[in-house]
């Protein structure tokens, strides 16, 4: 601090805007241009979430937040395959993005105030709206979460169920134990082999946890949400540009749903439709959406070739997938939470 007082101002100034973006070297350039230098997004997911977030026998990934990753790579190199998917933990997830070994994080991650103020981290927008829940054993005879008096509750490490849990036990006068394993299927194990009576987790990876258990009809998933959740895109502090761009490319699937624009129509929608607020949208008039330094029509490319939100949800959260019914994830005009900025 002694040697930062003696300092010419305007280079003071400059010194403290490095300290203030995270000492980022003057020159190092953008996100996005590491990301189109390196010639892939390289994208943080969870170590195994069926249809969030899995690679199959042949290593391909795929589910719901592997479809944001491959919605960024086309908007920003007009392929889908231009991702490298890093598997990372509940408790590595944040160092992956903080060290630059990701460029974002899409899995399963509820945003929280820690994380957007303490944590070096950006949340650029809340994609799926759930809440946390409990996994039972159906020969328990369980119907509501607060039966639970004096269980053992397994969990994931680093994540933030642990304490919410312990917050709604307090709150029902109940009493719990918890017990944190570092990935979901070490939690699902623990549970099968009687370490536990229950997991607590998002209402996501529970539905994940049942599909895969030898007998899914074996467990309950009870009624309750104890927390509510919310996920989404997290991006490293001091790039205003990629957190925006991410943002927006979620926007883009929920804006393309709204529209009607779907994988199969988007080339009929885009050479046929008049509205001009569609065609602002498909990138044929006004090029707003270059000022990202990407192609006028990105957000037409990100369609026609991951579909728009309501056609990813379905194959992977939905009726395709785990099950789970859309309730707060539907679109505003249907009564849901999601709604895109104005595409102007």
């Amino acid at each position: 601090m002694r040697r930062l007082g003696r300092c010419v101002h305007l280079a003071c100034f400059g010194l403290l805007l490095a300290i203030g973006a995270g000492g980022a070297p003057a020159g190092a350039g953008t996100i996005l241009d590491t990301v189109k230098r390196n010639g892939s997004v390289r994208c943080g997911v969870s170590t195994g979430v069926a249809h969030m977030s899995a690679p199959d026998s042949n290593g391909r990934w795929s589910g719901f937040d592997v479809e944001i990753c491959r919605a960024v790579a086309v908007a920003v190199f007009g392929d889908a395959e231009r991702v490298r998917f890093v598997p990372t933990t509940a408790q590595s997830r944040f160092t992956a993005l903080q060290s630059g070994e990701v460029d974002l994080l899409s899995r399963t991650t509820a945003l929280t105030l820690a994380r957007d103020s303490t944590m070096g981290l950006t949340q650029t927008v809340a994609h799926f709206f759930t809440g946390q829940g409990l996994l039972v054993h159906r020969q328990a005879g369980l119907e509501r979460a607060t039966q639970l008096n004096g269980a053992s509750v397994c969990t994931t490490q680093g994540s933030v169920n642990e304490r919410t849990l312990q917050d709604w036990a307090r709150t029902n006068r109940i009493e719990v134990r918890t017990i944190a394993f570092d990935t979901a299927p070490s939690v699902l194990a623990a549970f099968l082999a009687g370490r536990c009576d229950a997991i607590t987790n998002d209402m996501i990876n529970l539905a994940a946890n049942r599909l895969a258990a030898p007998d899914p009809n074996s467990l309950v998933l009870l009624p309750d949400v104890i927390f509510k959740e919310m996920h989404g895109v997290l991006v490293r502090n001091g790039d205003a540009e990629w957190a925006t761009l991410t943002r927006w490319v979620v926007f883009a699937l929920v804006q393309a749903e709204e529209f009607g624009i779907t994988r199969a129509n988007a080339e009929e929608v885009r050479r046929t439709n008049p509205d001009p607020n569609v065609q602002r949208f498909l990138g044929r008039i006004d090029n707003i959406g270059t000022g990202f330094g990407l192609n006028a029509d990105w957000a037409f490319q990100v369609v026609r070739t991951v579909g728009n939100y309501g056609e990813i949800y379905e194959r992977t959260a939905g009726k395709d997938g785990l099950g789970i019914d859309r309730g707060p994830n539907r679109l505003w005009s249907q009564g849901g939470m999601l709604m895109s900025w104005l595409w102007q």
